[in-house]
Order: structure tokens, then C-alpha cells, then sequence
């Protein structure tokens, strides 16, 4: 079975909430929502792929030193293995705006919950709402 890395953000704003992307629709899983990030390039660090990943998608520009590793999610979907490093991040150039047609929410820990997520993201909720 293939792996797949993909890497993975929980930006935190000043009030300590959560950055949320829904995935659009024509996209696998559309409408569930997610962490910003994508899938590392062949020759690409996670922490790479996040900086790329992050100016594509919601047009802002941060640095590796601001990505602080986290946690990590290791799910078995049909047909592929994902591995998902996430990092936290609270210092970021610009104003995350959706580049991509996604909706974007900015949620408090608590409320997670509320947002259906791929089953992969699901596990990490309570580990970012513990640190926060």
C-alpha cells in the first residue's frame, strides 16, 4: 500500500483560535473540513511543502522556524496509507484568504468538534485542544 505524506497546519491566531479549510467541491471528501496543507513534492521537506502549501492556498508566507512540530495522524484509507505531520504555527505574513474556492472559519479548541473532518484529522483534536 502507498503512503502518502501530507503536511499539515493549525495556524492560531491571537486568540488562541484555529484556522479551518472545507475542502471544495469536485475534491475527495468535499465540504468536510480540514487543517490547511498539502502533499510534500518528491524532494520536498514537510516543513517545505507547508511554506508552499500555505502561500498557494491562503496566500500568506511564514518561515520553518515559526512551524513547531505537533503531532501526527497515520490513517489507512482505501488504497493508500496517509501520514500527516502536523504542525502549530503563530506567526505568518499576510491575511489567510482562500485562494482556492475553499470556505475558510476561524474555530476556538473547543468547537472542533463541530466540523465534520476526514477520519484521519479526527484524532488530533483533543491533542491540539489539550496545548491550547
Amino acid at each position: 500500500m502507498a503512503v502518502v505524506l501530507v503536511s499539515a497546519v493549525a495556524l492560531i491566531d491571537p486568540d488562541g483560535r484555529v484556522l479551518l479549510a472545507q475542502r471544495p467541491e469536485g475534491k475527495a471528501m468535499a465540504g468536510l473540513w480540514e487543517f490547511p496543507g498539502g502533499k510534500v513534492e518528491p524532494d520536498e521537506t514537510p516543513e517545505a511543502a507547508l511554506i508552499r502549501e500555505l502561500h498557494e492556498e491562503l496566500g500568506i508566507d511564514t518561515w520553518q522556524s515559526c512551524l513547531a512540530p505537533l503531532t501526527f495522524a497515520s490513517h489507512a484509507y482505501d488504497g493508500f496509507h496517509l501520514l500527516m505531520p502536523l504542525f502549530a504555527c503563530r506567526k505568518w505574513q499576510g491575511t489567510p484568504h482562500p485562494r482556492e474556492g475553499q470556505a475558510l472559519k476561524w474555530v476556538r479548541a473547543r468547537e472542533l468538534r463541530d466540523y465534520p473532518m476526514p477520519p484521519a484529522d479526527l484524532p488530533l483534536i483533543p491533542i491540539l485542544r489539550d496545548w491550547l
